[in-house]
């Protein structure tokens, strides 16, 4: 079994032994037959602060740190970025902008050569980003093993790779902070919410930039927190009375807490029982996922709070 397989495995355990979150299969039939699922771009096919303008050996450069550290968002107030022009960007899209511009400026990024101080400059924002120190600590190690094991290219040590399973498979025995596992009822449940965000993204934008053939239909799905927000906001997903009142007064929840634990699992099984249900084969998993995700983002839906996990995972 790999480890794409133990995702769904382990997770199936934990969905049959939930406390707290439970998935309505009943809604899973009607989301199934009332929406029309089609494809998405990629969330990054727009070309973010001209990110797809660079050589695809950069792109890779770039998005390896960006997905190793694209994680704990959340804030009050929320850590946001303004970019030159003085519009205000947050999450994930503000690290892309600070990313390509350190790229731009210093030419590289290998954070064994660029500094602490380097890197905080660059997140400066209206707050300080969440874990700081720990995000410096996963981009330096992760220069390291790109400079050690690949002789500093990731791109060219990767490039002949078009399947996920095999990129996915490099990536988490070779980068430490991609191991995203948790323990339940004394199992070990995997998520690997990072691992395969980076897989899905860097086949992607290959397959943009490159006009190759990649296969990514083997991706399970991201584990996050919008994901299970959008899920319970289409009733897919309830919770019970006492991790609704947590969630709802947004209430810090543990990293690898019941709670959070149950949250992740039963929404990787819910995005499989989903895809079941569709039985489109013209829709990936990562696809129905990244549909998703894009869901909780439109703040029109007024859904409920996502949970909040401190955490370097998600």
């Amino acid at each position: 079994m790999n480890d794409l397989e133990k995702v769904i495995t382990s997770c199936e355990y934990v969905v049959q032994n939930s406390k707290y979150v439970k998935i309505k299969e009943e809604e899973i039939d009607y989301f199934a037959n009332q929406v029309e699922i089609k494809k998405m771009p990629h969330w990054l096919s727009s070309n973010p602060f001209g990110l797809l303008d660079f050589p695809i050996q950069d792109i890779v450069e770039i998005l390896i740190i960006l997905e190793s550290i694209d994680c704990s968002f959340w804030g009050e107030p929320k850590w946001t970025l303004l970019t030159e022009e003085g519009k205000p960007v947050d999450g994930a899209f503000a690290l892309i902008y600070a990313l390509v511009k350190l790229k731009k400026d210093k030419g590289h990024l290998d954070f064994e050569q660029i500094s602490f101080d380097e890197f905080k400059n660059s997140l400066t924002g209206n707050v300080e980003i969440p874990l700081l120190e720990e995000r410096y600590k996963v981009v330096k190690k992760v220069s390291q093993v790109i400079n050690k094991k690949m002789k500093g290219n990731l791109y060219e040590y990767i490039k002949e790779i078009t399947v996920d399973r095999d990129l996915f498979k490099i990536i988490v025995d070779n980068f430490p902070s991609f191991q995203d596992t948790r323990t339940y009822e004394g199992q070990t449940i995997y998520f690997y919410k990072l691992a395969q965000l980076v897989v899905s993204d860097i086949l992607h934008i290959r397959e943009l930039k490159e006009n190759i053939k990649v296969d990514y239909s083997h991706l399970v799905g991201c584990a996050d927190y919008k994901i299970p927000q959008s899920l319970r906001g289409i009733h897919i997903l309830e919770y019970s009375k006492e991790l609704s009142d947590l969630v709802d007064n947004k209430k810090e929840i543990k990293e690898n807490s019941i709670y959070e634990v149950e949250i992740r699992a039963n929404m990787i099984i819910a995005l499989k029982k989903i895809k079941e249900k569709l039985n489109n084969n013209s829709i990936t998993s990562i696809e129905l996922n990244d549909i998703l995700w894009s869901l909780g983002q439109d703040k029109t839906k007024n859904f409920a709070p996502y949970h909040r996990t401190r955490t370097m995972s998600y």
